[in-house]
């Protein structure tokens, strides 16, 4: 059975989470070898609207395709048979990113002429179910799998506390929120957990933050300032890939506390790594946790603040618990759901 992918993620200004996912479920796809996969992606400079609707429907067909797989929202009407991938729909919780016209009819208007829609967790099942476009019947959950090279244990050869040096970090235990520079990933709510267990007098944490220079992160850089956290709060550009593993097992906790997300592979990447995970309550995020991860209001400091202490007290258990939980998410059984989902149409 041939399929074109649209690989266009990977060749264009995407998120580093997208392009992960997209070459990991390519890779367990063609791994699998039931699926003959076609990649399809536009010539440097190519306008992308132009070429998804004009140009990638006519390369399909040529290269015999039973249909298109996106791995977006976004796919070419024109093809024979479409898949549409639904990541998140952050405008369902108050959120502005990615919640722009073009965004809602592609989830909407979009969804309802798909043939079937992947979605990577029951959460944003659920928010586009709410649709009135949209037939429930023809969602699929498909969730996102974690990648092999995040283990509780370094490989060998590997120093994990080489890191401190590599990116110039204080020493001390720290809490890691990747990409925690935008709006939706609710830094502040961290923030105002900090400053209450400032005032308990426990132990200081830090913030390793990642995602480069915001207009949101400078806004809340002046609240830690407020707060008496300034010093507390380190920031990196960026991390390399191969050093990811190495920053999750270090830190004390990740706090992934965005209830917009539509999945969250920090909280995956985190728990097989052995690190416990702070997640919001009826969440994506808290889907994917199950009972491993600590779930709270991130509206109440005194919930979080309470949550970070029984991470120092719970330890063993979360990470037992956490380890059992990230087993259950691979990129072969997301490959396999997939391939279901072409069997149908085919």
């Amino acid at each position: 059975m041939r399929v074109g992918f649209d690989v266009s993620a990977l060749s264009r200004p995407h998120s580093r989470g997208l392009v992960r996912v997209v070459e990991n479920l390519l890779g367990a796809l063609e791994r699998r070898g039931e699926l003959e996969l076609v990649r399809l992606a536009p010539e440097r400079g190519v306008d992308l609207l132009r070429w998804r609707q004009r140009e990638l429907p006519r390369l399909a067909s040529a290269a015999g395709c039973l249909g298109v797989h996106s791995s977006t929202s976004a796919f070419p009407l024109g093809a024979a048979r479409r898949v549409q991938t639904v990541h998140e729909l952050p405008w369902r919780h108050g959120v502005r990113e990615n919640a722009d016209l073009r965004h809602r009819l592609w989830a909407s208007l979009g969804s309802a002429r798909a043939q079937r829609v992947v979605v990577p967790s029951a959460f944003v099942a659920a928010d586009l179910a709410r649709s009135p476009f949209v037939a429930s019947a023809k969602i699929r959950v498909v969730p996102w799998g974690v990648e092999a090279r995040f283990q509780p244990e370094p490989p060998p050869m590997t120093v994990d506390e080489a890191l401190f040096t590599r990116y110039r970090l204080p020493e001390g235990p720290y809490l890691f929120c990747p990409g925690a520079v935008r709006a939706k990933k609710n830094l502040s709510a961290l923030l105002y957990g900090l400053a209450e267990r400032q005032q308990r007098k426990s132990e200081p944490l830090r913030v390793l933050l990642t995602g480069g220079d915001t207009p949101q992160l400078r806004s809340d850089l002046g609240l830690a300032s407020k707060l008496g956290l300034g010093r507390w709060v380190s920031m990196l550009d960026e991390i390399a890939d191969a050093d990811l593993p190495s920053v999750y097992r270090l830190a004390y906790a990740v706090p992934v506390l965005s209830h917009s997300e539509g999945f969250g592979l920090p909280v995956l990447e985190a728990m097989a790594c052995g690190t416990p995970v702070l997640v919001p309550c009826a969440s994506a995020p808290s889907e994917v946790a199950g009972a491993a991860g600590l779930a709270l209001d991130p509206r109440s400091p005194a919930e979080l603040a309470d949550a970070l202490e029984r991470v120092a007290s719970e330890r063993f258990e979360l990470r037992r618990r956490g380890l059992a939980r990230a087993q259950e998410f691979t990129w072969d059984a997301a490959a396999e759901k997939v391939a279901a989902l072409w069997r149908e149409l085919a």
